[in-house]
């Protein structure tokens, strides 16, 4: 589909990395095509991510700072020029306040009047991180006045997706990006790494890059009336 006109993006996600897997090829388009304003606030660092390179390069205690360069990183490679990391630790913001994490969307949103916002589909997204940041998304915006309302794309890695769903409403051809999105996820080498040496071995044999992952981005539209608490 055609990309629409974007006012402001406003990316919210939990984790460094989760960007480049999810949108980085439509924020590519969006910052380098269409000269969109995009804000990324990415909750925590990852600081408690399982990998630490292939071969590995990072140790726990290290592992913060160099999450937080790969993050930095990826923000540059997608376009990215307001990036905000708010602080939370890594694996705990399932247990936050649910007010306290809607009260800072809604400043995000307040501040920025964004008129779409990217996240992840509540109940579709796996981890508790991803659940909780979705929540409060959605949450900030029901809220809202309909008319003043911006869009939600969700992003979904639930297995049981499509069975419950159907397909996404949103499926943006990213292959003129895809180089944008390889290196937004190679800025996050500590926790890329091994896949994407897989990866970056067929480019240089000469194999066409076929992952619909890489040439496809998919999002569903959120009702924010269908969750209400």
């Amino acid at each position: 589909m055609n990309l629409q006109p974007q006012r402001h993006i406003l990316i919210v996600y939990p984790h460094p990395d989760d960007e480049a897997f999810s949108v980085a090829g439509t924020i590519a388009y969006y910052t380098k095509k269409m000269n969109t304003p995009v804000t990324y606030a990415c909750l925590t660092l990852g600081e408690m991510g399982r990998n630490l390179g292939n071969p590995p390069f990072a140790t726990r205690e290290s592992l913060p700072e160099i999450r937080r360069k790969e993050l930095v990183a990826a923000a540059e490679a997608m376009g990215i020029q307001d990036l905000r990391m708010l602080g939370f630790r890594d694996k705990t913001v399932e247990f936050e306040d649910d007010e306290k994490m809607v009260k800072l969307v809604e400043g995000l949103i307040e501040e920025l009047k964004p008129s779409l916002i990217f996240t992840f589909l509540p109940g579709f997204a796996v981890h508790p991180d991803h659940e909780a940041t979705a929540r409060a998304v959605v949450e900030a915006v029901r809220r809202m006045p309909k008319a003043a309302r911006p869009e939600i794309y969700g992003c979904a890695f639930a297995n049981d997706t499509l069975e419950k769903n159907g397909e996404p409403q949103i499926q943006i051809d990213i292959r003129d990006m895809k180089m944008d999105k390889v290196k937004a996820l190679q800025a996050h080498a500590s926790q890329t790494g091994w896949m994407m040496q897989e990866t970056e071995k067929r480019i240089d044999d000469g194999e066409p890059m076929s992952e619909s992952w890489l040439n496809v981005e998919k999002f569903y539209i959120i009702n924010p009336d269908h969750y209400v608490k």
